[in-house]
């Protein structure tokens, strides 16, 4: 396995369709491996993305980058009704906080 796969964000679940488990990257939304155990499904997933990679550089295409390398502002704009954004900002001020830590705190819970 190329070192460059191991960064890459796996996962795996069973799926009660197929009654085997799958083995899915988020980088690589296209891909899965079903096998019987998880680690197995787990070691297919990792050779796919090893073979993709391979594939890609081959074709001079863009190999994607893993999230664990991407860069995190910490900032993203949403928008909201108004009715909304006025509920949450009287919330923010009834608990003594900003309204960034009150939306903060409210993603982290979910």
């Amino acid at each position: 396995m190329n070192k460059e796969s191991n960064k890459y964000t796996y996962r795996v679940a069973y799926s009660p369709e197929d009654e085997q488990f799958v083995g899915t990257v988020l980088e690589f939304s296209s891909l899965s491996w079903l096998d019987d155990s998880p680690v197995a499904a787990l070691n297919g997933i990792q050779k796919v993305v090893d073979e993709a990679i391979d594939i890609l550089r081959a074709d001079g295409q863009e190999v994607p980058q893993p999230f664990s390398a991407r860069h995190y502002s910490g900032k993203f704009t949403v928008r909201i009704p108004p009715a909304t954004h006025r509920r949450l900002a009287i919330e923010a001020q009834e608990q003594h906080i900003s309204f960034n830590r009150l939306i903060s705190e409210k993603l982290n819970a979910a």
